[in-house]
């Protein structure tokens, strides 16, 4: 049977097709009989499986699968299924000639006659392993990329729609905000803003800026799941696909508390820094207005007292100069209230207890008060001990409740607490200066109108007041401040308008045992023929200081600086005691002039006298070992006591540092050394000469000896041990030795006590006490005898009383 015959315009048509499918590269596009093999190959399908077109024709499809996927019959399920639903589309690893592998995208169609009979089939495959690689890729980054998102936990990074609505959730975002992904998917992202916020359109103002300018930054408080707030960082960005279309938004969002706080409290201390600063700038200030101020007071107070004796009998003239002294006294309290807030005061601390020193003050307040202030005073239990100048804190007290009563215009609750606290760590870092310890705190709380929030910062000022102008100084905070600080404490005032006042004072913790406060002594006034220097560099201060000696008998020579001093003391001339100004102008300081002259007369005495104390010989609010100090303004009588006080203990000195001749060793033994031999003698004295002298006097004569540089030590003494007898220099620092005597006496009744003193005045006081007097320069036998017949006497009386087994425990 012949072919039917087939027209141009057919054979045209085919020619065409097969030109076009000759011409295709990036396709490999052939035929497959029924069966599976091979009947036409294009030149693409020559390209990316490398074989020629009489090398596969007649060859089954199936050469092209893998050897697992011919074991599997993929490639004849691939035809049925062809054959089945006219079409088979799939992605595979396909084989090339070479044994390499490729991606390919494989489509199978069918091919029937026009009758509907399979003939064979239609194979379309394009090599996609590029596109694969690059798919594999991009699908590795965006893993990557997800994972990183994931796994960032110190910013919550998400994203929103267009709507704001929550479309991701990281790690970083649910460790932040609370949220778990399922919680927060598709909820308004103005879920974390505050209800202010919200009602304000902070949420949809930060979407609309982002989608205008591109993004939003801001910072501000935001809300968790449990409803608690964090301070944020938070920034949009504005997403676009490629045709410039808004599609969501990306959010970081940072949890910034910790450093807003860190910040903060630097500011807070770089604040306290400035204060301190201010305050500290402002006490050298005053400390030096209050040296020129206590040169003043005291040629007005040197001159009253000259002049008082020229007005002996007449009652008027004597009542103005007492009232003029008084207010000589107010003035010098002024220049102590400056000091203090200067931090150069010479502080004599003692150690006490803050609750009983307050009971003790408690007629005195109601006095300064009045009654229509109701006084309530609260001591807890087991209260701490603090070291501190107990005369000054009451004056710091008394200072602070009568502004508290000032506060409440007279009338009203006032509350003083005493009690035990700990400033930790956190605490003393946002405060200026303040140490983390114990403290001994002391409150003192008020009902009054209280202090408004922009004064609460000058407060400690000096002449800063809320007062009207005619009520006050505006020294008594900056006092308290002073001294507080000058004790090593902390002071914070609390404070709100119209419902009260409290001051808090903080005291360190002091760990020895409380000493006893006793009043200052009253001696005689006694003067001398010694030969005194006065060195002033003013020249009025100078004159009354010469006056005053001159008429306490002393022979005066006087000096405008320490050079002119210093010439005065290379010229030969005999002077028992120098005393001189710590502040005074040139080169040569005064402590320098003071080691000068000692090298040129070892014998010589030194009293300094200031209305300020730098740190030349105070440091650390306390005179530095072996130097006398008599502070500015001083009255004739402190003169008095303070010169016999220095000469006596350099005629000390003098007397133990020459050569003694002891007795022999032989032969009948004094009676007064069968008394004292043996006897423990606690020696209380702060001048080491004088201290390490004595000490071999009473080792000489058969003592045993314990030493004490001030009372404070030899309270400490002689808690741990059994002494026989006291024997001290009544000028101590600190705590004087009468002061000491007076203690012991209290607590030991039959303590045998002796004093030591280069003022006989003393002798009234020794009687009081029942103690006996040695005067200084003693020789060791004088020391000797004065000790024997005070235990003979302490003896006798132990035996009339029938205690013969008497041992102080002192």
């Amino acid at each position: 049977m012949e072919s039917p015959v087939r027209s141009d315009a057919t054979q045209g048509t085919d020619g065409r097709y097969r030109l076009l499918v000759e011409a295709i590269t990036d396709y490999a596009i052939y035929m497959l009989d029924r069966d599976g093999h091979v009947t036409s190959w294009n030149p693409g399908a020559k390209r990316f499986k490398g074989y020629e077109a009489d090398e596969i024709i007649g060859r089954h499809f199936s050469a092209f699968y893998t050897d697992t996927e011919r074991a599997e019959a993929v490639p004849a399920r691939a035809l049925d299924e062809a054959s089945r639903t006219g079409r088979f589309e799939r992605e595979g690893w396909r084989v090339r000639k070479d044994g390499t592998h490729f991606w390919a995208h494989v489509i199978i169609d069918p091919i029937r006659s026009p009758e509907g009979e399979l003939i064979g089939f239609a194979k379309i495959t394009r090599d996609l392993t590029e596109r694969r690689t690059a798919e594999a890729k991009l699908r590795e980054s965006e893993q990557q990329f997800r994972l990183l998102v994931q796994g960032v936990k110190d910013y919550a990074i998400y994203m929103l729609n267009a709507r704001g609505e929550v479309a991701s959730w990281n790690a970083g975002a649910q460790r932040i905000k609370g949220y778990t992904p399922d919680e927060i998917i598709g909820h308004h992202f103005s879920e974390f803003y505050t209800q202010a916020d919200r009602d304000a359109g902070l949420p949809q103002h930060g979407l609309n800026t982002a989608a205008r300018e591109g993004r939003w930054e801001n910072e501000g408080l935001r809300v968790r799941k449990d409803g608690t707030t964090f301070w944020a960082h938070v920034t949009i960005d504005a997403i676009r696909d490629d045709a410039g279309l808004l599609i969501g938004f990306a959010k970081v969002t940072r949890d910034i508390s910790e450093r807003r706080q860190a910040e903060e409290a630097l500011q807070q201390a770089h604040a306290a820094m400035l204060r301190s600063q201010k305050l500290e700038a402002v006490g050298q200030l005053t400390g030096g207005i209050a040296h020129d101020f206590n040169n003043l007071l005291q040629v007005i107070s040197g001159n009253l007292q000259l002049l008082s004796k020229d007005f002996a009998g007449n009652p008027r003239a004597e009542m103005r100069v007492q009232s003029a002294m008084a207010g000589v006294a107010r003035g010098a309290k002024l220049a102590a209230q400056l000091l203090a807030f200067a931090r150069r005061q010479p502080l004599e601390p003692k150690v006490v207890n803050i609750g009983r020193l307050v009971q003790g003050m408690d007629d005195m307040l109601r006095r300064a008060l009045g009654g229509e202030v109701e006084i309530e005073t609260v001591v807890a239990g087991g209260l701490w001990n603090t070291l501190v100048d107990p005369d000054q804190i009451e004056n710091a007290v008394l200072n602070l409740a009568i502004n508290a009563r000032d506060a409440m215009d007279g009338h009203g609750r006032l509350t003083i607490e005493a009690g035990n606290a700990f400033l930790d760590d956190a605490y003393a870092r946002g405060q200026d200066d303040v140490t983390p310890g114990q403290y001994v705190l002391l409150a003192v709380t008020d009902t009054g109108v209280g202090i408004p929030p922009e004064a609460l910062e000058r407060v400690f000022e000096p002449f800063f007041t809320t007062k009207p102008e005619d009520k006050g100084t505006g020294l008594g905070l900056a006092m308290v401040y002073g001294l507080v600080k000058q004790s090593g404490g902390h002071i914070k005032i609390y404070s709100e308008v119209d419902a009260g006042t409290t001051v808090k004072v903080y005291l360190p913790r002091a760990m020895e045992s409380e000493d006893a406060l006793v009043a200052a002594p009253s001696v005689e006034i006694r003067g001398g023929d010694e030969t005194i220097l006065v060195v002033e560099d003013d020249d009025e201060v100078r004159e009354v200081a010469v006056s005053m000696l001159g008429e306490l008998g002393y022979r005066v020579l006087k000096a405008r600086d320490a050079a002119s001093a210093l010439a005065i003391v290379e010229s030969g001339l005999p002077i028992d005691l120098i005393f001189t100004d710590v502040m005074m102008p040139g080169t040569l300081r005064s402590p320098e002039l003071a080691r000068k002259a000692k090298q040129r007369l070892p014998n010589v005495a030194v009293l300094f006298t200031s209305g300020y104390t730098q740190n030349a010989i105070v440091h650390g609010g306390r005179l530095d070992a072996g130097v006398e100090l008599l502070g500015k303004p001083y009255t004739r009588e402190a003169l008095a006591r303070k010169i016999r006080h220095v000469l006596a203990n350099q005629a000390q000195r003098q007397a133990v540092a020459r050569p003694e001749i002891k007795p022999p060793t032989q032969g009948a033994v004094l009676p007064a050394q069968d008394v004292v031999k043996g006897a423990t003698v606690l020696l209380a004295e702060d001048d080491d000469l004088i201290r390490d002298t004595t000490a071999e006097m009473l080792t000489d004569a058969g003592c045993r000896v314990r030493l004490a540089g001030s009372a404070e030590e030899a309270f400490r003494l002689l808690e741990a041990d059994v002494v026989d007898v006291l024997l001290t220099d009544v000028g101590l620092p600190g705590i004087s030795g009468l002061e000491l005597a007076k203690t012991v006496r209290t607590r030991q009744p039959e303590a045998c006590i002796v004093l030591a003193s280069g003022d006989k005045g003393v002798g009234s006081d020794a009687a009081f006490l029942g103690a006996s007097l040695v005067v200084k320069p003693y020789t060791p036998e004088t020391l000797r005898q004065t000790i024997a017949m005070a235990l003979q006497a302490r003896r006798l009386a132990s035996r009339q009383h029938q205690d013969t087994d008497w041992h102080p425990q002192v």
